[in-house]
């Protein structure tokens, strides 16, 4: 079994956290930050905008269980790839969509899916997801982000943002579910 990593940015992390846990495949999530200055930042430095930094998961994956391509199909399908520096309300460069490519074959892979679904009109504007080649530091999140979603499902975010992303990717990818 070859694990591999990925690290993703699509809006606020405790989405896609909240996703990657239930996807085959995926043996690890972890929520942080990448992309900026900072060396060890902190989530209230990120918020402020001025670290550089995107809120982005570091997500381990069965490469062979879980290929990269797929799993970025479900990366696209649950946030909007086509909206600069904002996901829905959240706006900053920390909400940003990137992906951080661990190696040269990621990046490929990244750059063709983009290309396929931007020819293929999927979403109706051009994707403005950056994809950034490695290395770049991954900074794992405060403690109390990791399962945000699992740990605080009454929290209003939770049920006004995570919990219809997190139903659009069951839906949609039912087979691809762990639980």
């Amino acid at each position: 079994m070859s694990i591999e990593k990925a690290v993703l940015g699509g809006g606020c992390f405790w989405c896609l956290d909240a996703v990657f846990r239930e996807v085959q495949g995926v043996t690890r999530v972890v929520s942080g930050y990448a992309g900026g200055a900072r060396a060890n930042p902190s989530y209230e430095q990120i918020c402020s905008g001025a670290t550089g930094h995107a809120e982005v998961v570091e997500v381990s994956f069965e490469n062979t269980a879980l290929p990269f391509r797929e799993l970025l199909a479900i990366f696209f399908a649950i946030h909007d790839p086509t909206t600069k520096d904002r996901q829905g309300h959240d706006i900053g460069t920390q909400y940003r969509s990137v992906i951080f490519c661990q190696d040269a074959e990621q990046e490929t892979v990244a750059r063709d899916v983009i290309r396929e679904l931007d020819a293929s009109r999927v979403f109706g504007s051009a994707i403005v997801t950056e994809i950034v080649a490695a290395p770049v530091p991954f900074w794992p999140a405060e403690d109390y982000h990791q399962n945000y979603f699992a740990l605080n499902p009454g929290q209003g975010y939770c049920q006004i943002v995570v919990a219809p992303k997190l139903a659009k990717f069951r839906q949609k990818f039912a087979s691809q579910r762990t639980t």
